[in-house]
């Protein structure tokens, strides 16, 4: 997609900011990347080499918390996108262009050990980092909030359920003790979306992208992200034994992880919130914002409950309500 007419004058005032930053009055842009909220990404195309530019309308988005999170990532050694040039209050910043696919685009059984074990070692670099007092926490509100998104729009939109008496008692008990183990979890500095799509296999890297949500967090979150990730499915004897590598990586990092099998049980559920809440999301971008492919993978976030689910007594109430409701309503709409 190509850089629109410039009787839009965000977009003159975008290009004549990056000619300017770039130094090539010739300079074009072209659409670099979808689905930022927001934010914008453009990859310049002229004499110099490529770079792309970051626009977030200040009226809509500030950049200064994503440029607050990439300078703490950058101090604490995890490689991220430098910045070139900026204009914070225009909302417009020069990055470098890591350029090529991303992480989920070359990995594959032959190089995903590689590749696993060097996302790893960003991650526990990630986690090492010491972040300021005031930097927002992963607590009850925000659990709530990704509880919501489960009912509200997967259930009720998606499926079309209302949940009689027995199923809203027992969603809202697997929520509650899906979210006092989490909340229960040692808490390190935590992306939220840590997986193979947000990260460039770069010199250094992986680069990591899309951080600008950064919290302080569950410990078990980040590796379930990366190795239970929302776009693709691993062997479950492949994952435990990357489980079991990011653990001794951490533990040998000073990292708070807890004794193995309760790690690995924290890594379980913490798989279940998350397949949960991204169920509601993506039937959110199907619904509210006319983006239908995510949904795709419904089916295969249904296979992974359904092998982790019926391990624990505690999330029978949830077993049964994929068993007697959410599974056959989702056969109907499927059909």
């Amino acid at each position: 997609m190509s850089e629109p007419a410039l009787h839009d004058p965000r977009a003159a005032q975008r290009l004549a900011w990056a000619r300017d930053a770039l130094g090539d009055s010739g300079a074009a842009l072209e659409r670099a990347s979808t689905d930022a909220g927001f934010r914008s990404y453009w990859r310049s195309v002229g004499a110099g080499p490529s770079r792309i530019v970051m626009d977030s309308p200040p009226d809509k988005e500030d950049v200064r918390p994503w440029l607050r999170v990439r300078d703490l990532l950058d101090a604490g050694g995890v490689r991220v996108p430098r910045v070139l040039a900026r204009d914070v209050d225009a909302g417009f910043l020069l990055l470098e262009d890591f350029g090529g696919p991303t992480v989920a685009q070359v990995i594959d059984d032959a190089n995903a050990d590689a590749h696993m074990d060097a996302a790893i070692a960003q991650l526990v670099r990630l986690q090492s980092l010491a972040l300021p007092a005031d930097f927002p926490a992963f607590g009850e509100a925000l659990l709530q909030r990704d509880a919501g998104l489960f009912e509200e729009w997967f259930l009720r939109r998606h499926l079309g359920l209302e949940l009689d008496c027995g199923d809203v008692e027992r969603l809202q008990l697997a929520q509650r003790r899906l979210m006092d183990t989490m909340l229960a979890q040692p808490r390190v500095p935590t992306h939220r979306d840590y997986m193979p799509r947000n990260l460039m296999p770069v010199e250094g890297g992986p680069a990591v992208l899309d951080f600008q949500d950064l919290v302080l967090g569950p410990i078990a979150y980040d590796p379930v992200s990366l190795l239970r990730d929302a776009f693709l499915s691993w062997p479950e004897a492949r994952v435990d034994g990357w489980l079991r590598r990011y653990h001794a990586r951490a533990a040998d990092a000073g990292l708070p992880v807890p004794a193995l099998d309760l790690f690995l049980r924290d890594t379980d559920w913490c798989g279940v919130q998350r397949h949960l809440k991204i169920l509601g999301i993506f039937a959110r971008l199907h619904h509210r914002d006319g983006k239908p492919r995510y949904l795709t993978d419904a089916p295969r976030f249904l296979a992974y409950l359904d092998a982790v689910v019926p391990k624990y007594r505690e999330l029978d109430p949830l077993r049964e309500l994929l068993e007697r409701t959410v599974k056959p309503a989702f056969a109907r709409v499927a059909a």
